[in-house]
């Protein structure tokens, strides 16, 4: 739930663009959770949360492992995939 408000309530507005989510299929072949349709191509989101439970360095791997999959949505879609790190404010996720 987290992630969706990070996407929908904060980076949405801020881009004033529409973020949909993946379908299911984009999340197990591409590892891509939104994207962003631009015309006839799309631009892919990963978005990872940062907090106490999860380390940059665990990140930064699985960054590493999902390199081949973005590379193919790329080449499929025409656009790249960004990552998006959100982390808990006081109460808020940034």
């Amino acid at each position: 739930m987290t992630e969706i408000k990070t996407i929908y309530e904060q980076l949405g507005k801020e881009l004033q663009v529409k973020i949909e989510p993946a379908p299911d299929e984009w999340g197990r072949l591409f590892n891509v959770d939104f994207f962003i349709r631009i015309r006839d191509n799309y631009i892919g989101i990963q978005i990872k949360p940062v907090n106490q439970g999860i380390q940059l360095s665990q990140i930064f791997k699985e960054k590493e492992l999902q390199l081949k999959t973005h590379e193919k949505f790329t080449k499929q879609y025409g656009g790249k995939v960004f990552y998006i790190f959100s982390s808990k404010v006081g109460k808020k996720r940034d």
